[in-house]
């Protein structure tokens, strides 16, 4: 199948080498594209040195635009999977392969990376675990889907599930949001076990007081999108014998 790994980077200067090296030396059977989120700092700079594929916004969009951008870049290419990483390098692409099987075998339409199937590698702080957990249950009570780990960035979508994305993204809060208005939309949602580095250089966004409002504002929206959505039947789930 046809392969694009979508990186959304802002301000990823001391990761963001590595990442897209990883992929070129020991991942060629995927493509990829970077989409720099207006970085303020020299990481444009080092893609176009080292002729990296990208995209440059022309504004800040957050991480829900920068996103979008790369379904948008998968539709238009017509990519039979579409996989999100992060910049940072926390995201293993050695487990891409088992995101996207279940999309191959036909079996799901997204697939998200989850720490917390079997719980080795990087667990992130005790306050993000709290929020992911509590998201993890408003998920369950609004749509139904049962979603280990809510807040991971580390995903893949089949053409079609890339095609609505394309077209519809969640901008403020979209990994969450994406599990609820996929699952809502008929689209089957699947966990993978995954393992999870530690991030190497940069500052995350989220700190212990940010990941109290996240968990607030994030099951808020989560509510709304609930309520203004009405849910399509689910797709059937292909027996594999």
């Amino acid at each position: 199948m046809k392969v694009l790994v979508i990186i959304p980077a802002y301000n990823e200067s001391e990761n963001i080498e590595k990442v897209v090296d990883d992929l070129i030396e020991n991942y060629p059977q995927y493509d990829y594209v970077v989409i720099n989120d207006c970085s303020t700092d020299n990481t444009e700079e080092i893609l176009v040195k080292r002729g990296y594929n990208y995209i440059s916004l022309p504004a800040n969009l957050g991480i829900g635009g920068a996103v979008q951008s790369g379904y948008i870049y998968a539709w238009e290419n017509g990519y039979d999977v579409a996989v999100q990483t992060d910049g940072d390098g926390q995201h293993d692409p050695a487990y891409i392969k088992d995101l996207i099987a279940p999309i191959e075998a036909g079996e799901a339409d997204m697939t998200i990376g989850s720490r917390f199937i079997e719980k080795k590698g990087f667990q992130t702080s005790f306050m993000r675990r709290l929020g992911i957990g509590f998201i993890r249950v408003v998920i369950r009570l609004t749509c139904g889907t049962r979603a280990t780990d809510t807040t991971s960035g580390f995903r893949a979508t089949n053409k079609e599930l890339t095609a609505y994305f394309a077209k519809e993204y969640a901008q403020d809060y979209p990994e969450p949001e994406a599990i609820v208005a996929a699952s809502l939309n008929g689209f089957r949602v699947r966990d993978v076990a995954v393992r999870m580095r530690e991030r190497e250089g940069g500052v995350s966004s989220i700190n212990a007081l940010r990941s109290v409002y996240y968990m607030i504002k994030v099951s808020l929206a989560l509510l709304i999108l609930r309520l203004g959505t009405r849910k399509k039947k689910k797709k059937k789930t292909k027996e594999v014998s």
